[in-house]
């Protein structure tokens, strides 16, 4: 068996403050003995993240998976539901769909972001219009920190009377469209009326696993009031009594005090990590994005994405494919990956339906064919990204040799 050189190189790990912050905070709970859940950390953590991003109120959970079915819930989704969702993410986007007993529908992507199409979601709500089952919801996602069209996207939505959920775990401090409220920029995750954010070992901050809702609405009453409702279903639901009284299930999905503590600490050095993933992202377009069918990850001018992975695309005319690449990594001892595989395309939600765009037209699940036996892509477009893409290592540790390293082993399949 050959060995691997040089040191291991990750996709994402994740990256305390050489400060120390973190032990700051954890120290001061171990001081004051708040190892169990809540504490001074998570009540800060709350309010520190809504400051930063400009969200109303923000209630810590144990995971973003924990967030998005809190949201649900916060927004009334139950069985038989149907909520709309951008198939080109994580599955964790789409089961708390199935948590609540609602129904995915899923959305197609755009070229120019790679998130949700608006186009497709417009014509998703005019055929389920038509059979008189409107979506109690529609959950768009900012996929790899990439800002979503979220212009077209509020507007087709707001003509529906349909509230948005932002998955935004891979989009924190993404700025959209350098817009600014009362002097402050708008954040992705605070312009649906519920967002989310993941702290998980590999996002661009860590608390080494945790999650946040933020809630943001023209009635400050009702948005703290959901906030509070999702506090309580998260803390099991327990009633105001001294003994245990439940009168709604609960969940145990409440953030710890410990790792609140890291996550303030950590959001000390967003903008840092920010300017990182940048920094990283530019070396890879300047030194990869000249090759022969390399096409590197949208980039809005006018947004400030978070680059939270470097994601590069492979045309058929490349001299080689997207696994060419990711082994030529792994045999140096570099972490690469694939895409998302859209989740119309996984087993799991077969039976879900799929609303794709195609010339003008609208397109369902059986109007796409597979066009990669070995993945089972599809020629949506959401199908096409995930055939050609690779996410490049972007850990925010990475040395100026590190980049040279892994741009050197790409280049030379091309030579």
């Amino acid at each position: 068996m050959r060995k691997m050189s040089g040191k291991r190189i990750f996709l994402a790990s994740p990256h305390m403050s050489e400060e120390g912050y973190e032990k700051e905070y954890i120290e001061d709970a171990f001081q004051k003995n708040f190892i169990a859940p809540l504490g001074e950390n998570v009540n800060a953590f709350e309010k520190e993240l809504a400051q930063k991003v400009g969200a109303q109120d923000a209630a810590a959970l144990s995971a973003g998976t924990a967030a998005i079915h809190m949201g649900l819930l916060a927004l009334g989704i139950g069985k038989g539901d149907i909520v709309f969702c951008q198939s080109l993410t994580f599955s964790a986007t789409a089961n708390p769909i199935r948590y609540v007993g609602a129904e995915p529908v899923f959305i197609d992507s755009e070229k120019e972001t790679w998130n949700m199409s608006p186009d497709a979601l417009k014509k998703a709500f005019e055929k389920y219009e038509k059979l008189g089952k409107l979506p109690k919801a529609v959950i768009v996602v900012h996929l790899y920190g990439i800002a979503a069209n979220l212009d077209a996207i509020l507007s087709v939505c707001g003509r529906y009377h349909v509230p948005v959920l932002e998955d935004a775990a891979e989009s924190l401090g993404t700025v959209y469209r350098g817009e600014m409220t009362n002097g402050h920029f708008k954040y992705t995750g605070t312009f649906g009326n519920i967002g989310i954010y993941s702290f998980n070992g590999n996002k661009i901050i860590t608390t080494s696993g945790g999650g946040m809702l933020v809630c943001n609405g023209k009635d400050a009453q009702a948005v703290s009031a959901a906030v509070q409702k999702v506090r309580f279903w998260s803390t099991q639901a327990r009633e105001q009594a001294k003994h245990y009284q439940h009168e709604e299930i609960g969940y145990n999905y409440r953030m710890s005090n410990i790792v609140a503590g890291i996550g303030r600490g950590q959001l000390k050095v967003l903008d840092e990590r920010i300017a990182k993933k940048r920094e990283i992202f530019d070396c890879y377009c300047k030194n990869l994005g000249s090759l022969k069918g390399v096409q590197m990850m949208p980039h809005d001018v006018h947004s400030r994405d978070n680059c939270w992975l470097s994601v590069m695309l492979l045309s058929d005319d490349a001299p080689v494919t997207p696994h060419d690449v990711m082994e030529a990594l792994e045999k140096e001892n570099i972490e690469s990956r694939p895409l998302w595989k859209p989740m119309h395309l996984q087993p799991v939600f077969a039976d879900c339906d799929f609303i794709g765009e195609k010339d003008g037209n609208m397109l369902e699940k059986k109007d796409f064919s597979v066009i990669d036996q070995n993945t089972g892509a599809d020629n949506s477009v959401s199908g096409i990204l995930f055939k050609q893409g690779v996410c490049l290592p972007s850990d925010t540790k990475n040395t100026t040799q590190d980049m040279e390293r892994i741009c050197g082993i790409i280049k030379t399949l091309w030579e």
